[in-house]
């Protein structure tokens, strides 16, 4: 027994887990520079989602989505769950030990007996026994459990990772419809003012062919344009209650409609810019990036498992306790027994299948470094799509804001001449044409802006509020286990 213990405490630091590094990361060292790009020499800050989204009700709304959203509770859930089934696998490397107490009453004849007490035919004899056993504990040589165990935690991390990616996504999908939604009342508000102007034209035109002053196919272009604006009406009245319908599902509850904006010029400059600095280094604080690292750290530590498993497995059985006939002799030194049965195991012939379970084990490692690797390739493309975007939109919009009103101004020009009898109805028709465009376009290019730096925020990932503190940077080698 003193032999076998010594042996396991020789072995028992035992570990074919490979050593952990972190892979270098398959991008370039910096975001991507050019014409189409702004000057990123900032370095990130620590922020939260209350520095980029300023606005109080869009907070609100937030917090709300926070507290209801299925989504987050479903990941909560997997979290649990991840962290109980860590548990129960760390648990296989503790012995297990059962109780086992019986009063047995015998017929010294005839053998047969009764558990429990209960009298039986001829003599009598009263055995009692008290005691603990251990059945089959494993006693980890070579690190087995102890890999499987190191596996279950890297993904409970991992599972936990994918919950804090589950709430920057809720964060930065609630903003982009709260935006959604202004920008969908800024083309009802552009469509009510169209209408409006259309039917000022119809009246008019309609006074002036009734007055033989001009053809009705000036009539037939201002009733077009009328109803035109109308189906634009009625197609923004759909856009936007199928915009709180989405808001409402993010949340999981009803919104408050004094929390909506009224315009996406109201809402567009509550949205605070976010620096993305130089380096590409900021992507491994992604909650994506960091659930794919700590797979790739499970799957590093299955190829340990499986390389224990090519050894042989000590277990042991014992069993302690008290026995006698009597029960006043019960709790006497002379009635303690014990027994101690180690076991030595070992597959003489499997088929292969523990040298199956280490290269399959290998194999799914390579396939965790190429998901990490695509992971970081992904974010990477993300990020610098939305940098591409931010460095030319502010000319996009300061250029339609100069269409804009250029449009108007020429549609009251026209207007004003064509009430005047100088000019005709299709050039006041092509102005009103043209500023409808330019201002719905100018709406479209604001909430560009806007869902521009949420996407920044989203991509960048590492919202200090929703994100939980994880260990160092570590994870595993690709090189050949």
């Amino acid at each position: 027994m003193k032999r076998v213990a010594l042996l396991a405490l020789l072995l028992g630091g035992c570990s074919f887990v490979p050593k952990e590094t972190r892979p270098a990361a398959p991008v370039p060292p910096a975001f991507p520079t050019g014409p189409a790009y702004a000057a990123n020499g900032e370095a990130l800050p620590s922020i939260s989602y209350r520095d980029i989204f300023r606005d109080t009700r869009l907070q609100k709304i937030i917090e709300q989505a926070l507290a209801n959203n299925r989504d987050l509770r479903i990941a909560a859930a997997n979290v649990a769950s991840a962290r109980a089934q860590y548990r129960i696998q760390r648990a296989e490397q503790l012995p297990l030990i059962n109780s086992n107490n019986t009063v047995a009453i015998v017929d010294p004849g005839t053998g047969r007996s009764n558990v429990g007490g209960s009298p039986v035919t001829g003599g009598q004899r009263t055995n009692y026994s008290l005691g603990l056993g251990v059945t089959s504990f494993e006693i980890d040589l070579f690190g087995r459990l102890a890999a499987l165990s190191r596996a279950e935690q890297d993904r409970y991390f991992a599972t936990e990772a994918g919950a804090h990616a589950t709430r920057l996504a809720l964060v930065g999908d609630i903003a982009a419809a709260w935006l959604q939604y202004g920008a969908d009342q800024s083309l009802f508000a552009i469509a009510q003012q169209t209408r409006a102007n259309a039917q000022r034209s119809v009246s008019l035109t309609k006074a002036r062919v009734d007055g033989g002053v001009a053809p009705r196919t000036d009539l037939a272009q201002a009733e077009l344009t009328l109803a035109t604006a109308e189906s634009d009406l009625a197609e923004q009245t759909t856009a936007l209650a199928q915009d709180i319908n989405a808001l409402e599902l993010l949340v999981g509850a009803s919104v408050d409609p004094a929390l909506l904006p009224q315009s996406i010029e109201e809402a567009a400059p509550t949205v605070a810019a976010l620096p993305a600095g130089l380096d590409s280094s900021v992507l491994l604080r992604r909650p994506d990036v960091v659930q794919a690292e700590y797979q790739l750290r499970a799957a590093n530590a299955e190829i340990g498992a499986a390389r224990a498993a090519l050894f042989p497995r000590l277990s042991l059985t014992a069993f302690a306790g008290l026995a006698s006939n009597g029960l006043s002799q019960l709790f006497t030194t002379r009635a303690f027994n014990y027994s101690a049965t180690p076991g030595l195991s070992y597959p003489v012939f499997a088929g292969g299948r523990n040298k199956a379970g280490l290269d399959q084990a290998r194999a799914q490692f390579d396939a965790a470094v190429a998901t990490y690797e695509r992971t970081i390739q992904t974010a990477f493309r993300e990020v610098a799509d939305a940098l591409a975007r931010r460095g030319t939109i502010g000319d996009q919009l300061a250029a339609q804001e100069r269409q804009a009103a250029a449009a108007a101004d020429s549609y009251r020009l026209s207007d004003a001449r064509y009430r005047g009898g100088i000019d005709t109805f299709l050039a006041t028709l092509v102005t009103q044409r043209n500023l409808y465009q330019a201002q719905r376009s100018l709406a479209a290019t604001r909430l560009t802006e806007a869902a521009n730096k949420v996407t920044l925020y989203r991509t960048l990932g590492g919202d200090a509020l929703l994100d939980a503190a994880r260990d160092g940077p570590v994870a595993a080698n690709p090189a050949k286990r």
